[in-house]
């Protein structure tokens, strides 16, 4: 399935740091508000255990039995508070915000910057209030659009008997809500669909916050750590929402490291292996100190920030289709081929879908690739299955 994260957060929280570190692409990092202005779109990776590791032979497509399955990411502008009335970059912050599936808010958990991204002493500013204010924005920028027409928009639907869900999904279709996120808020809200009408401004309010929750789950990412106060993380893993403690600039050095040749480290491992004895004082010295970080930290969090995310936030699987049920293989040969994130609960005819159209729709049934057992077309897809699809479609 094609999904994005979105990294959400006022400026100067280490979201391009982190973004860079997630794919290493050339953004623009600097120590200053709205570095970032056009949105960056980019390509990371959720990591997973490869079941070539079950054969003798490997894949070819993992790392030491890491499998990492592309996703996008974006990047978005830094938010100021009241942006959701046009203030800062607000306008374009929502409007890139509406093409993610979740979010991961990268807080700077040092308090090391203030409401607006301006740099303070470390621990001058409460990163609580970060949390607050951005679940705040995209929530009143939710309401802003759905308040604007509310007064026709609810007497047609009284007058013409339209259904409410139908109508306000319609209405926030391009903040990317759907018809279930507004069901599902109706519903935990318990909002009288029959009295539309009469809602309160603090209805709709609450309406709108609980949409957001729905439709963008978060996650955030305490960026920052390992310069953190205590008390900061301690306050922060307090909330009722997945919280990890990140360093993004350690993992960008990490990264970038690894790919000068320099270590040897796969994202998301909780150590690295020096590879050449040539190294200067300052690689040393800042090998040293990355070291610390993971020390205090137990990993740099970045992956664990994308697979937390997309595991739990977004509750997906990873299934392997393919074409030779014994060599677990495509037509030509090549092992485990394909990775393809799946919505847990998804089933086999779901999967031939994904596969292709018509092979969807000319399904027959699948093969448990382990097993060698048939299955039906209903039958759950589990983490990891490798399933081959039978199918009439040439």
């Amino acid at each position: 399935m094609s999904m994005t994260i979105g990294l959400a957060g006022k400026p100067n929280a280490g979201k391009s740091t982190f973004f860079k570190a997630a794919t290493l692409a050339d953004v623009e990092i600097a120590n200053y508000p709205f570095t970032t202005i056009n949105a960056n779109h980019g390509v990371t990776y959720v990591r997973t255990e490869c079941p070539c590791k079950e054969k003798e032979k490997t894949c070819g497509k993992c790392v030491d039995g890491v499998r990492l399955v592309p996703i996008d990411i974006i990047d978005v502008a830094g938010l100021v508070p009241d942006a959701c009335k046009g203030r800062g970059l607000g306008n374009t912050f929502l409007d890139e915000l509406r093409q993610a599936q979740a979010i991961v808010h990268v807080v700077d958990a040092s308090g090391g910057t203030d409401c607006e991204g301006n740099p303070v002493e470390v621990g001058d500013h409460d990163p609580l209030e970060d949390v607050v204010f951005l679940n705040r924005e995209i929530t009143m920028w939710l309401y802003g659009i759905l308040e604007r027409n509310w007064v026709k928009l609810s007497r047609k639907i009284q007058a013409e008997g339209l259904k409410l869900e139908v109508v306000i999904s319609e209405q926030l279709a391009g903040a990317g809500i759907k018809e279930s996120h507004v069901s599902a808020a109706l519903m935990d809200t318990g909002l009288a669909r029959t009295d539309h009408i009469k809602w309160t401004e603090e209805d709709m309010i609450r309406l709108c916050d609980t949409m957001r929750e729905v439709s963008k789950p978060l996650l955030i990412a305490a960026n920052k750590a390992d310069i953190a106060p205590r008390e900061n993380l301690d306050k922060l893993r307090e909330l009722d929402r997945i919280v990890v403690p990140t360093s993004a600039a350690a993992e960008l050095a990490l990264k970038s490291a690894a790919k000068s040749g320099i270590i040897g480290y796969v994202p998301g491992d909780n150590n690295f292996e020096v590879l050449t004895e040539e190294l200067t004082k300052a690689q040393k010295k800042g090998l040293e100190a990355i070291h610390k970080v993971i020390e205090r930290l137990g990993a740099t969090g970045v992956q664990e920030c994308i697979n937390r995310t997309v595991f739990e936030l977004l509750d997906l699987i990873v299934v392997y289709p393919v074409e030779d049920e014994g060599k677990w293989s495509d037509k030509v040969g090549n092992m485990l081929p394909d990775a393809y994130l799946m919505k847990r609960g998804s089933t086999c005819h779901d999967l031939a879908y994904q596969i292709h159209t018509e092979i969807g729709d000319r399904f027959l049934y699948a093969v448990d690739a382990r097993t060698r057992l048939r299955l039906g077309e209903k039958h759950e897809l589990k983490h990891g299955d490798v399933i081959k699809i039978i199918s009439t479609a040439k």
